[in-house]
């Protein structure tokens, strides 16, 4: 158990409800437009949390051999920064995860196009490929984007546009302007959990030459940028239950408003680490509650 404990904590488990937000819009608007695979949404489900999980240990692994993560960084401590992980082990998970990422996709690809749709296969395999660079390239490798203000951009596109899209591609066979308005504000609100995460390490970060958004910006504008980010997704949402009303469930997601605008009011006073660092787990969670609640609101009547 002791061996295991360290691995488990490596893999942020706490991240893994947002990473499968868009598989569950994206599979209860194709359910809404009358198809629904049960192995498409499992094994997406599988491959997402995967490639979450690839990323939670290549961040490990890139801010441990950098030195990024020290004894001033304020949250959860990393497997390397701890020693209870050698950078050689972490490796060596990365490969095995990388792996296990390529049969899942392969998988994912047969049960939903079979022998069919092979153009739609070749996307969903190059998005993979993609999502397996994005997950390793942030913090590893000679100029990782995450050191280059470029993470925000990276996880509104696989957060927000490739999950949810490629969900419901992997359903309907075809992309319908439905999906936009939810993919977008899903990935605002999940760049808004990054962002707070950067603006938690700000400091920290700027020291050892960690360019995030959240370090250009200052912390009253990382704070400003904050609330466009929440305050955008909570319009971008109701712009798309008002064109695409069809009963009064379709505002179910407006109960996940209430802790967010909570949250806002909490980093409005928020000034230490310890203050940005208490509200990840609750923006985290609403953000989960928002896509079900959403996806949920157009499957019952």
């Amino acid at each position: 158990m002791k061996k295991l404990k360290p691995w488990l904590s490596a893999m942020r488990l706490r991240t893994l409800p947002l990473s499968i937000s868009g598989i569950i819009i994206g599979t209860c608007l194709a359910a809404y437009n009358g198809r629904f695979n049960v192995w498409v949404f499992i094994l997406a489900t599988l491959t997402t949390i995967s490639l979450q999980i690839l990323s939670n240990l290549a961040n490990d692994y890139g801010d441990g051999v950098r030195g990024t993560d020290n004894d001033d960084r304020v949250g959860p401590q990393r497997a390397i920064q701890s020693g209870e992980i050698s950078p050689e082990q972490m490796f060596e998970a990365i490969k095995m995860n990388i792996l296990v990422v390529i049969a899942l996709t392969i998988s994912l690809v047969y049960f939903a196009f079979g022998h069919q749709y092979f153009l739609h296969a070749l996307l969903i395999i190059f998005l993979g490929g993609l999502s397996v660079f994005a997950a390793i390239n942030y913090t590893m490798g000679d100029s990782p984007y995450g050191y280059r203000a470029l993470g925000d951009i990276f996880v509104f596109i696989f957060f927000g546009f490739v999950s949810v899209l490629g969900t419901y591609l992997l359903n309907i066979k075809d992309i319908d302007h439905i999906v936009f308005l939810p993919a977008t504000a899903l990935g605002l609100l999940s760049v808004a959990v990054l962002n707070l995460n950067n603006m938690r390490d700000r400091e920290e970060d700027a020291k050892v030459n960690k360019i995030t958004v959240a370090v250009k910006l200052g912390n009253q504008g990382a704070k400003n940028y904050h609330y466009f980010l929440i305050i955008g997704a909570m319009i971008t949402s109701s712009i798309f239950s008002i064109l695409y009303y069809v009963e009064p469930y379709n505002f179910l997601f407006f109960l996940s408003f209430i802790p967010l605008i909570f949250h806002l009011r909490k980093i409005q006073k928020a000034e230490t680490p310890s203050d940005f660092d208490g509200q990840l787990k609750v923006l985290a969670l609403t953000t989960f509650l928002f896509s079900v609640l959403l996806g949920v609101g157009y499957l019952l009547h």
